[in-house]
């Protein structure tokens, strides 16, 4: 453990009261400068810590930024996000940070994370609006021992792991529109980005990546009245590393189940958030477009439509819209 986070530690067992510089300098062996000095810092991570001539040092707010050492307090996981997690205050995209890292041989259960990115991606290439500190951007790396055609399965597991935490964490009543979309009153608050490289018969990595709109107060002009946030939805503030932890937790139980167990429990559970079985939807795919009834998703994951007239339909992938 570094001396910022000793001092971290410290500060937080003590969090609303004053600690002398003196006795933090013996309690962690520093001298009262480099006290002075790893302050700066936390504070520059976003702690608030006020401190008096007289009194010494207080911490009155912890940071709300996704720090390492915050996400692994009380992170109750064996693999997701015990190991190595890379924090960046911006970069172009997390899903590419993490294919940099697994290329490198980083391990099942890396996690990065980004306070803002400048390119970030959904599917197809779409942008995913990022500001600053206002939404949760992770990206997590996986080694299943699955073959690649059963690759999109991780997406079902994501899905439902973000959709029961907001369940588990909000008041917000939340459905899984397929394949990736999370919702919120039939908007967007989370999409899911899933990325694979493979051989012809194994996979060599997936890379899974989140982006939800947490403590975002307004949405651009184009997306604002197919997306929403929590602090839209609720009027209030919520703590993104709760979100995390909570994700991380239900992510690994998931992935485990369909490990161990295999993807019906998966579906079965995705089925009952979905919002999507019933609905008449338009389905445009590349050179295709459908109209007709959601029937089914069946043990592929694969949509099942009826058309107008009678036809039914496999969708493996594509876009749709509700009538």
């Amino acid at each position: 453990m570094s001396t910022k986070d000793r001092l971290l530690g410290y500060l937080k067992e003590c969090k609303g009261d004053w600690v002398s510089g003196e006795l933090l300098s013996r309690r962690i062996g520093i001298t009262r400068s480099a006290i002075w000095k790893n302050i700066s810092k936390l504070r520059e991570e976003g702690y608030v810590i006020e401190s008096s001539p007289r009194k010494g040092y207080s911490l009155s707010r912890i940071s709300e930024m996704l720090l390492p050492n915050e996400i692994r307090e009380g992170l109750d996981t064996g693999v997701f996000g015990r190991g190595e997690i890379i924090h960046f205050r911006e970069t172009d995209s997390t899903n590419a940070r993490a294919k940099e890292l697994a290329i490198q041989g980083a391990p099942e259960g890396t996690l990065i994370v980004s306070e803002s990115q400048t390119k970030g991606r959904g599917r197809k290439g779409r942008s995913w609006f990022s500001p600053s500190e206002a939404g949760i951007y992770a990206s997590l790396i996986l080694r299943p021992n699955m073959p690649p055609n059963e690759a999109p399965r991780i997406t079902f597991v994501t899905a439902v792991s973000a959709a029961e935490t907001l369940l588990a964490l909000t008041s917000l009543e939340v459905a899984i529109k397929w394949p990736n979309d999370i919702l919120v009153k039939n908007r967007k608050i989370a999409g899911i980005l899933t990325e694979i490289s493979a051989e012809m018969d194994t996979i060599d990595y997936m890379v899974v990546g989140l982006g939800m709109n947490v403590n975002n107060p307004l949405l651009p002009d184009d997306i604002e009245e197919k997306a929403t946030s929590i602090f839209i939805e609720t009027g209030k503030r919520f703590p993104k590393v709760r979100i995390v932890r909570e994700y991380l937790r239900r992510q690994e139980k998931y992935y485990r189940i369909l490990r161990d167990s295999g993807f019906e429990p998966i579906l079965r559970r995705w089925k009952e958030l979905t919002n999507t079985i019933g609905k008449r939807i338009v389905v445009e795919m590349i050179g295709k477009r459908y109209t007709g009834v959601v029937q089914d998703v069946d043990q592929e994951g694969v949509l099942i439509l009826k058309d107008e007239k009678g036809a039914f339909h496999r969708i493996l992938s594509g876009d749709v819209t509700f009538m």
